[in-house]
């Protein structure tokens, strides 16, 4: 955002994106915030060790030079990704190979998982924007009731809605649901989806 000169913006975030929307609404950075399924929060040390594991081995699995070419299968796609999406077969290969592309370049991944080690969850977080947290009924890779919760807990006043029939990722199973919850969420916060404030 200082890049473009953007002071802030609407953010959607998904994950660790989720996440990263979440601080930056703590820095003032946000107009509105849609976290799907927002990594960040847990309850206890053994909910933040399975955090840490599962997203390093997302990141190893993502380099291991045998996994696009397994996952141009439908089926290995369904047995691979299943954390991610009820229905990660009807991912095509392309929209593989760019999770697996956006996975490699997240150099700030080490960094996160450091920072959520040496500082914990995500903290009460009250900012003047609004907020929604929008959970997938089928998140199996973050479950709500084990991230969701905690997550709810550390955010007062976001609104929490429960996405049917959709995997940690909904937009995979979803796109037009999320989208639509979104632009709702946006234009429901009296704001426009104009670009961000541009910075002095």
């Amino acid at each position: 955002m200082d890049q473009v000169g953007m002071a802030d913006a609407h953010l959607v975030g998904n994950s660790l994106g989720g996440w990263i929307a979440l601080e930056l609404a703590r820095r003032g950075r946000a107009r509105s915030v849609v976290a799907l399924s927002p990594a960040g929060a847990w309850r206890c040390p053994r909910d933040l060790a399975r955090l840490l594991l599962v997203f390093r081995s997302a990141a190893a699995f993502g380099r291991h030079p045998l996994t696009r070419g397994l996952l141009r299968s439908a089926v290995f796609r369904r047995l691979a990704l299943r954390g991610i999406a009820r229905y990660p077969e009807r991912m095509s290969a392309a929209d593989v190979d760019d999770m697996l592309d956006d996975l490699a370049g997240c150099t700030i991944l080490p960094d996160l998982l450091q920072g959520a080690r040496a500082n914990g969850a995500i903290r009460s977080l009250r900012t003047g924007c609004p907020m929604m947290l929008a959970w997938g009924t089928e998140d199996r890779l973050l479950p709500f009731a084990r991230y969701g919760r905690p997550m709810a807990e550390s955010v007062p006043g976001a609104v929490v809605v429960r996405l049917p029939g959709v995997g940690h990722v909904p937009m995979a199973d979803d796109p037009d649901m999320v989208a639509r919850i979104v632009l709702d969420f946006i234009a429901g916060t009296g704001s426009d989806v104009s670009p961000g404030r541009r910075s002095a």
